[in-house]
């Protein structure tokens, strides 16, 4: 039987799913799964998923009487932006977070392993371990003085989003809005800033997903790493707040920066509805564009696993042998297929965490 391609990814939810769980439940659901979500153990193994971004996410609470859904299903909408939330009620959810990655990496005899640098994830993926980088999807937890911004560093943090799609005492993250584009409110806080700085000093890599345009500008002037954008996709195929200009993308590039290819159904279609129902021609078609502006080499993937609608030829990690062999029949050869698939992570890993 033929092994599936590697593929180290550049987003997933799965601790924001397994949070939601009891104890027992999360680890059973880790370890066994439990026919739930989009991703554990067996199906990760099944599906050649060797690596990825883990997010640490802290949700906002629901807005009564909204429908989601509904409203994802029937563009256009124009969702607004929610509540920013303080860092004493972040801080802990991260934390237990952090706490639950560990644990998934000792109670799995070794086959997650936490990563620090990009030797570790190299060597990890070598020996068929999964290569498990801590990110966190907007800095609630972080205060003005910065201080946690080294505790989780020292947890292993090593990679981090400003903002999720509200705002933060750094910068302005963008509404879920279709059709639409990022240029949505002001740029950083003066303290945003200083959190790029420090992200710098640290080598966290600083993810531009979420951000408006104002602040994706900031960072670009004020950061001396490359651009990364971990899960996003291009504005010219899909004209949503969330996916990324022509533009933008020629600055990422400018950079030797890196755009992982959200798979969400809505950040997908060019008609922004949640439909799962497809095909595979909206994500050729953003791989391409995305592929002509910032070349083989800065093009990877940033799947949204367990945080997202997925696509019906997808539908879970155990369909990226899928995915790729859909790249395949369109033209893209081996050597390409395997840095989409994880060699430009990995390129990126070591430009940026060292």
């Amino acid at each position: 039987m033929t092994q599936p391609i590697p593929v180290f990814d550049g987003h997933n939810d799965l601790l924001l799913r397994l949070s939601q769980l009891s104890p027992d439940d999360r680890d059973r659901a880790w370890l066994k799964g439990d026919g739930k979500g989009h991703m554990d153990l067996p199906r990760m193994k099944q599906g050649g998923f060797s690596g990825g971004f883990f997010a640490a996410f802290v949700p906002s609470p629901m807005e009564p009487g909204v429908d989601f859904n509904t409203l994802l299903d029937s563009p256009p909408y124009d969702m607004a932006l929610p509540s920013l939330i303080a860092a004493a009620e972040a801080q802990p959810v991260v934390l237990a977070m952090a706490g639950q990655l560990m644990r998934m990496e000792s109670v799995s005899d070794g086959q997650l392993r936490l990563c620090r640098n990009a030797d570790e994830v190299r060597a990890c993926m070598a020996e068929g371990a999964i290569a498990a980088v801590f990110h966190i999807e907007g800095a609630e937890a972080i205060g003005p003085d910065l201080d946690a911004l080294h505790g989780l560093h020292g947890l292993g943090l090593r990679s981090l989003g400003p903002v999720w799609s509200r705002p933060t005492i750094f910068g302005h993250g963008v509404p879920f809005r279709f059709p639409g584009d990022p240029d949505t409110g002001p740029g950083l806080t003066p303290v945003g800033c200083d959190l790029v700085r420090a992200c710098n000093e640290l080598r966290l890599v600083i993810d531009l997903s979420h951000l408006n345009q104002a602040g994706f500008d900031d960072v670009a002037r004020i950061s001396a790493a490359p651009l990364v954008a971990t899960h996003s996709n291009a504005h010219a195929i899909c004209p949503s707040t969330r996916n990324l200009t022509d533009r933008q993308l020629r600055m990422i590039a400018e950079t030797g920066g890196m755009v992982g290819l959200n798979f969400a159904t809505v950040f997908l279609r060019p008609d922004g509805r949640r439909d799962p129902a497809m095909g595979w021609d909206p994500i050729l078609r953003h791989l391409d564009h995305l592929i002509g502006i910032l070349g083989e080499d800065h093009v990877g993937l940033g799947s949204d696993f367990d945080g997202a609608p997925m696509p019906e030829g997808i539908g879970d990690v155990t369909g990226l042998p899928a995915l790729m062999a859909a790249l395949a029949a369109h033209g893209y050869d081996d050597a390409l297929l395997r840095k989409i698939a994880h060699g430009n992570w990995l390129g990126l890993l070591e430009r940026t965490i060292g």
